[in-house]
C-alpha cells in the first residue's frame, strides 16, 4: 500500500537516487586515488576518514539544528550543495589541478552536506507514515538502498572502467540532482514551529539533552556503543577493500567495482528477511542473529584469492551486508516508535555522532595496519572485529528479552 503513498514513494526514489550515486563515489574516489593519483594505502585511509570526519566535528549541532527547522528544505539544500561539488571535481581533474588535498576537500564537504542530510531525513520520515507503516517503510527503504548500492557499486567500477574513475563522480552529481528533484515534489509540509527567544547556551543544552538521553537510557546507549564499536571494524574493513583487491589480488577496475556489487546483494536479502525475522524471533532475538550470528560469517573476505578463490569475497560480504542492513532495519524501527518525536533529531544525531563520528578513527587505524602489516593481515583484523564487537549485545539486556520497547518512559519535552 506504501506504493500508492505519493509522498513517501518521492522520498524512496530520492533516496535510491542518492544512494546510487555515493556508492558509485565510493567506489570511484578511492580507485581515482590509487589509480590516477598513486595514493599509497594510508592516503586511501584518510580519504576515507575525510568524508566521516564532519560526524565528529558538527554531528551534535546539527541535530539540535534539525530539530528546529523544517526537515525537508535541509535535506534540499543539502543535495544541490552536492550536486555542484562531485560535478565540480571532473572539471578540476580536466584542468589538471586534481590532487589529494582536492580529493580530501571533496570527501570532507560532501561528508558536510551528508549530516545535515541524513539527520534530517531520519527525523523527517516519521511525519510523513503513520506509526503501523513505519516499519514497512523501513525495510522498503533499507532494501532499496542495498539495491541501489548495489547497482551503484557495479555502475562505479564500469563507469570507472570505460570512461575513467574521474568521471565516474560525474553520475553522483547527477544523482544528487535527481534526489532533489524528488524532495521539490513531496506535497507534504512539517506543521510551523513556533518562533522562541532562545537563551545564550540553548544549543549546548539542546545537545547535552541529547546526548544524556541517549546515555540514560540502557536500550539506547546498548544499540548506541554497540553501533560505534562496529563501525571501527565496518569501515576499517570497506576502506581496505580497494587496496586489497587490486593491490593483493590483482584485480582491475571492472571486477572490482562487480564484485563489490555482488556482495551488496546481501543487503536486500538481509533488508527483506528483517520483518520476518523480527516477528517470528522477536526484535531483540533477530538483532543478536543478524549482527552476531550472521556477521561471523565476515571471516570468510580475508581468504580471497584470484580465480574461484573470489567467492570468498563474495560469500563473506555478502554475508556481511546482510547482516548489518537487517540489523539496521530492526534498530530504525526501534528508534522511530521508541523515541518522542520532538527529540529523534537530537537523538539521532547523538547517536550518530558515536557512530559516524569514530569511524575517521577506524579509517585511519585501517589504513595505518595495512601500511604496517600488509592489505590481507589487515583484512584480517578488521574482519574479526564484526563479529567481536557484536558480543556488546550479547552481554546486554537485549539477550534477556524477546523484543526490544516500543514506548520511552521519558515525556517530550514541552
Amino acid at each position: 500500500m506504501l506504493l500508492r503513498h505519493r509522498d513517501f514513494t518521492l522520498l524512496w526514489c530520492g533516496e535510491i537516487a542518492g544512494k546510487f550515486g555515493a556508492s558509485v563515489t565510493g567506489i570511484a574516489m578511492p580507485l581515482t586515488a590509487i589509480t590516477v593519483l598513486h595514493a599509497d594505502t594510508l592516503e586511501v585511509g584518510v580519504l576515507a576518514a575525510a568524508a566521516w570526519l564532519p560526524w565528529l566535528l558538527i554531528g551534535l549541532p546539527v541535530g539540535a539544528w534539525v530539530d528546529r527547522w523544517p526537515r525537508r528544505p535541509v535535506m534540499l539544500a543539502s543535495a544541490g550543495f552536492s550536486t555542484a561539488l562531485f560535478a565540480a571535481v571532473p572539471v578540476l581533474a580536466h584542468t589538471g589541478v586534481l590532487s589529494i588535498g582536492v580529493l580530501l576537500a571533496a570527501a570532507f564537504l560532501g561528508g558536510v552536506a551528508a549530516v545535515f542530510f541524513q539527520t534530517a531525513y531520519t527525523a523527517y520520515l516519521p511525519g510523513i507514515l503513520t506509526p503501523e507503516d513505519q516499519a514497512e517503510g523501513n525495510a522498503k527503504l533499507h532494501g532499496s538502498a542495498s539495491a541501489a548500492q548495489l547497482a551503484g557499486r557495479g555502475a562505479g567500477g564500469l563507469t570507472a572502467h570505460a570512461a575513467g574513475t574521474v568521471n565516474a563522480l560525474l553520475v553522483n552529481s547527477a544523482t544528487f540532482a535527481a534526489s532533489a528533484a524528488c524532495l521539490a515534489a513531496i506535497r507534504h509540509r512539517e506543521p510551523a514551529r513556533p518562533r522562541t527567544t532562545r537563551p545564550r547556551g540553548a544549543l549546548a543544552a539542546e545537545v547535552r539533552e541529547g546526548l544524556t538521553l541517549v546515555f540514560r537510557d540502557p536500550w539506547l546507549r546498548t544499540l548506541a556503543l554497540f553501533s560505534t564499536a562496529s563501525n571501527v571494524a565496518l569501515i576499517g574493513l570497506q576502506t581496505l577493500q580497494v587496496v586489497f583487491l587490486v593491490r593483493t589480488v590483482g584485480l582491475d577496475e571492472r571486477t572490482v567495482g562487480l564484485l563489490i556489487a555482488a556482495t551488496g546483494a546481501g543487503g536486500i536479502a538481509g533488508a527483506f528477511a528483517a520483518r520476518r525475522a523480527a516477528t517470528r524471533l522477536g526484535t531483540a532475538r533477530a538483532s543478536l542473529v543478524f549482527e552476531l550470528g550472521v556477521g561471523s560469517l565476515t571471516l570468510l573476505t580475508p581468504l580471497t584469492t584470484a580465480g574461484w578463490g573470489l567467492v570468498w569475497f563474495a560469500a563473506g560480504g555478502f554475508a556481511t551486508s546482510a547482516g548489518v542492513v537487517a540489523g539496521n532495519v530492526v534498530k530504525a524501527g526501534f528508534h522511530q516508535a521508541y523515541c518522542p518525536p520532538a527529540l529523534l533529531g537530537r537523538i539521532g544525531a547523538s547517536t550518530a555522532f558515536l557512530n559516524y563520528g569514530i569511524i575517521p578513527v577506524g579509517a585511519l587505524l585501517a589504513g595505518t595496519l595495512g601500511t604496517a602489516l600488509g592489505p590481507r593481515t589487515a583484512v584480517w583484523i578488521t574482519a574479526a572485529g564484526v563479529p567481536a564487537t557484536a558480543l556488546i549485545l550479547w552481554f546486554s539486556p537485549l539477550r534477556t528479552v524477546r523484543d526490544l520497547p516500543t514506548r520511552n518512559p521519558t515525556p517530550a519535552p514541552a
